[in-house]
Order: C-alpha cells, then sequence, then structure tokens
C-alpha cells in the first residue's frame, strides 16, 4: 500500500482547470480522468495525505490502475511526482496548467491538410484505431510527423496498430515512439517491420525469463529491464544460459534475485562461459578442487606417529642383570 502526501490549499470546492478539460481530459483513459479528479479533491479539501487503497475503493478499481494514472498525469505534466521513500510513499503536487498556443514555425493549416483525401483518410484510420475522434491538436501533431519527420500516412498508420496493440493509445507514449523511430532514421515500412520485429523479440525473451522466474506482471521495473537487456544484448547470452543462472540462484537463495543472477551471468561472461557445456565442465572442475581440498585437509590433520615407536627395541639377558644386581657375578 502506498500513501501519497499532498501539497495542498484548503478550499470548500475542487476547481477544474479548463486547460484540463479541454487539452489533458479528452486524451486521457476514463479511469485516468475519474483519478486526477479524486486526488484533486483531496488536495483542494486541504487533507494531508490519502492511502492508495482508499482512492481505489472509492473508484472500484485496483491499486495499480492508482499508480499508473498518477504516472501517467506526471509524465503529462499535470502534476509532479515525486518518490519520498522507498516504501511507496509519494509528494503530490498538482500543476498550475497553461494553455500554450502553437508554435507559428510548427502549425498545421487543418483545412488546407484536410483537402487532401490521403490525409483525411489517414485521419479516419487513426480514429478508428483509437476509437474516438481525434482533437486538433492530435490532428496537427500527425501532420507535423509528416513535415518534420517525413513519415507517410502508411508509415504513421503502423506506429499507431504498433503503439495500440501494446495497450498503449495515450498521446505521450505515442509520440515518444515517433520520436524513437525517428532518433533511429525509420523512414519507410520495411524499417518500421524491421524494428517491431527486433523490438518484440526482445520483449519475447525478457517476458520468458520474467515468467520462468513467477514474474507475472504486465510491467516491469525499469532496473529489471536494464539487467535483462544487458544479459540479452550486451553479455548477448541465450536464453537457456540466463535460464541455467535463474535456477543456481533457486538452489542458492530459494528465491529470485535479480542483482545475484546479474553476479552469475557476469562472471560467466568474463570467463567465457557461453554454453551449458561450459557450465558442465566448470561445475566439475569446481568439485574436484573441492575434492582435493578436503583430502589435503584431512591428511594434514591426521596424528602423526610418536617419534619413539621409531627406533628398534632392545634385548636384555635377564638371568646376568639378576647375577649382577645380587653379587653373585663375582662367586668362582
Amino acid at each position: 500500500m502506498s500513501t501519497f502526501m499532498l501539497k495542498n490549499k484548503s478550499q470548500g470546492f475542487t476547481p477544474v482547470s479548463n486547460v484540463f478539460i479541454e487539452k489533458y481530459m479528452p486524451q486521457a483513459r476514463g479511469e485516468f480522468v475519474k483519478i486526477y479528479l479524486l486526488m484533486l479533491k483531496h488536495n483542494i479539501s486541504g487533507e494531508l495525505g490519502v492511502s492508495s487503497s482508499i482512492l481505489a475503493s472509492s473508484l472500484n478499481l485496483l491499486e495499480s490502475d492508482i499508480m499508473n494514472a498518477l504516472n501517467y498525469w506526471n509524465d503529462q505534466g499535470a502534476i509532479k511526482l515525486t518518490q519520498i521513500d522507498k516504501m511507496g510513499n509519494f509528494n503530490v503536487e498538482f500543476i498550475d496548467l497553461v494553455d500554450e498556443p502553437v508554435k507559428p514555425n510548427n502549425q498545421v493549416d487543418l483545412l488546407e491538410a484536410l483537402d487532401s483525401s490521403s490525409t483525411k483518410d489517414m485521419l479516419k484510420d487513426i480514429e478508428t484505431l483509437l476509437a474516438r475522434p481525434l482533437s486538433p491538436n492530435e490532428m496537427s501533431i500527425y501532420l507535423n510527423w509528416q513535415r518534420e519527420f517525413g513519415f507517410s500516412s502508411e508509415l504513421i498508420l503502423i506506429l499507431m496498430e504498433y503503439c495500440i496493440s501494446k495497450g498503449k493509445s495515450d498521446s505521450r507514449y505515442i509520440e515518444k515512439v515517433a520520436l524513437a523511430w525517428h532518433d533511429q532514421k525509420i523512414t519507410n515500412i520495411e524499417q518500421a517491420q524491421n524494428l517491431i520485429k527486433k523490438t518484440e523479440d526482445k520483449w519475447l525473451n525478457i517476458r520468458k525469463i520474467l515468467t520462468y522466474l513467477g514474474i507475472n506482471n504486465t510491467d516491469i521495473m525499469k532496473p529489471q529491464q536494464d539487467l535483462i537487456e544487458k544479459w540479452l544484448l550486451i553479455y548477448k547470452f541465450p536464453n537457456e544460459i540466463i535460464l541455467k543462472a535463474c535456477d543456481v540462484c533457486f538452489e542458492r537463495l530459494n528465491r529470485a534475485d535479480f542483482k545475484y543472477i546479474d553476479g552469475i551471468l557476469s562472471n560467466w561472461n568474463k570467463n567465457n562461459i557461453r554454453t551449458l557445456e561450459d557450465i558442465a565442465i566448470k561445475d566439475i572442475k569446481n568439485n574436484k578442487n573441492v575434492k582435493y581440498q578436503k583430502s589435503y585437509n584431512n591428511s594434514n590433520t591426521e596424528k602423526s606417529p610418536l617419534k619413539f615407536n621409531n627406533f628398534e627395541a632392545r634385548e636384555y639377558d635377564y638371568d646376568s642383570l639378576e647375577k649382577k644386581l645380587l653379587g653373585w657375578d663375582n662367586d668362582d
């Protein structure tokens, strides 16, 4: 359970910015809007904080929905979400929303653009994919991709289909993907399909590893993703080697520990261990070394025989000794 501390101003009503209603609300998921409004109400009411369980119970949602919504509004710039500690507690500050006009240099003449049948068809297809009408601002963004990034209508539709297939339909996420494609110089359908396949293959491998570790959450934490990508993309280990390292971790710790698994794989990478056969050979050598060490220690701890046992025993003539002791040896 998380607790969210609010920087609040006590008022008897909940004012909602027109900028939020006109600019932010149309693009957001319904439950995200509900969470924003309820958090705003708690903030305005002068409360010091509210827990994720109370918010989730009030809206009949999951606590993970609350966290996803707050991350979304933080990314949109509607709130400032700051982590307080490692226990899942946050400061939430509502940002004064300002309706920033589009810069003249980036402004698109929508009326002129909509004269093109191909442009109209593209926008209609996007609306079909999103299952809602597009705002003028969204239309301008997609048309700017054509002008600034050199994206064709077909490429934009592929990008939209890819994002929506991943359950990501908010404009902020879609813009990030578009910028990433532009940075990677994706300019045609073939390049886009190759990139999507490469990305999907990577995530397929990531999902297999997470499932093997018993992690079935839809979202993965960034540190975990970074470690798995290091194993796959930097060390270039096949899945079977990564899963073997997971087995070793389970055997030793009886639980999944990403840092421990990373230590195993880093050691294997350093010693150029690339296959299951390499691991088996390494284990055999380690076992031999352990047996030799035990044997050596046991041999050194055995008691040495006493030194006087090494001397030869002397033989005595007891009759002659008796005569000497009694003085009989002097008699004739």
